[in-house]
């Protein structure tokens, strides 16, 4: 039986001490592509210093729309890039905490803060770091209902105890809040003889979520509607680490949830339509709610119950018009959308990941 403190140790070891930046990694699966950036987030990227770009290990950029004046969670902000470009689109009057267990990490994230503050032009600092662990949020003040928005870029994975973080991730978001997160995923359960293993758990690879187990855990916290947004293969380009675990396919992909207590377990058709009306900064054409959700501005579009709840019941309300109510059941939603996740994965699996996998799927179409 794995002994869970010496793993812990092991992963601070891996990140503190063995890591020495982003150039020391052996995959690419904690490597950001940094494609598909918007443009604010590009312009705040230019902001970040050195010292804190080359000690980060993302494999995304969850960093969502509409954080002007929110509260903001890291889980696992490493050295703090995701904080600091968060703070920027959530603006003076909006607070960022970042939450790392590793004392290296999180010291580079603090020695930075001064150097940020003044570069934005910020009188007084919206960050706050605390050091201490994603499964015990409670342990560092975070309260119930007190946070918009929680993001994570490649770290969920390596936690221990994943119903313990995803369990105080809907306990401290409040309603209608969301969850956008980049994190690495497997097409089947990564065998037990790994999850031990200090290089394959450090790389985010011994601890990759199976899509089906994440569904399921979701679905037991009373989340049943989880969103992919973004999907990428993940190489593995070290011939030993391909040679160990290699019979596992692992992808990079991007999710949002949001903490919404009427959402059903599959697409179910009230005759409702939302239009979106093109004001969310950076999306003035349409806006892409998911991989199978493009909203044309100005356009009607017919949308499945979920679909029309995230809308109505999040901080996005006020960006769309909704057109009726669930009075009226038309069975189940139809859905026609092609599978543009399959075309940077492959094989039957990524069509799975599009749809949250299986009939009882988590996923809208």
């Amino acid at each position: 039986m794995n002994n869970p403190s010496s793993n812990i140790d092991e992963l601070k070891k891996y990140y503190g001490a063995i890591l020495k930046g982003s150039d020391d990694l052996k995959t690419s699966a904690c490597c950001s592509t940094d494609e598909g950036l918007s443009p604010a987030i590009k312009a705040a990227l230019a902001n970040i210093n050195d010292s804190v770009i080359s000690h980060f290990y993302g494999c995304g950029s969850p960093l969502p729309p509409l954080l002007e004046g929110r509260t903001v969670l890291d889980l696992g902000c490493g050295s703090g890039r995701d904080v600091y470009l968060a703070a920027q689109l959530a603006g003076p009057g909006g607070y960022v905490i970042g939450v790392d267990m590793t004392d290296e990490q999180i010291k580079i994230a603090r020695d930075n803060q001064v150097w940020h503050m003044a570069r934005f032009g910020y009188i007084r600092p919206n960050v706050d770091f605390r050091q201490g662990y994603m499964e015990e949020l409670a342990a560092l003040g975070i309260e119930d209902n007190s946070i918009d928005v929680v993001i994570s870029n490649c770290v969920l994975n390596l936690s221990l105890n994943k119903r313990a973080v995803f369990g105080e991730i809907f306990r401290v978001l409040k309603p209608g809040g969301e969850l956008f997160f980049s994190d690495v995923f497997s097409g089947r359960r990564v065998p037990e003889k790994f999850h031990s293993d200090p290089l394959l758990h450090g790389e985010c690879l011994a601890g990759a979520m199976y899509l089906e187990d994440f569904r399921r855990l979701l679905r037991d916290l009373g989340c049943s509607d989880y969103r992919i947004t973004s999907a990428r293969p993940i190489e593995l380009d070290n011939p030993e680490v391909e040679k160990t675990i290699g019979m596992v396919d692992f992808h990079s992909l991007t999710i949002r949830a949001f903490k919404l207590p009427d959402l059903e377990d599959r697409c179910e058709d009230y005759g409702q339509l939302a239009t979106y009306h093109g004001a969310i900064p950076d999306w003035p054409h349409y806006f892409d709610l998911d991989e199978y959700h493009r909203f044309i501005t100005g356009k009607p579009t017919l949308v499945c119950g979920n679909t029309a709840s995230i809308i109505e019941q999040s901080r996005y309300r006020d960006y769309f018009t909704v057109q009726g109510d669930r009075s009226t059941h038309f069975g189940p939603f139809e859905c026609a959308c092609a599978p543009s996740v399959s075309s940077v994965t492959d094989g039957e699996w990524a069509d799975n990941a599009a749809t949250g996998g299986g009939e009882s799927g988590g996923c809208c179409c």
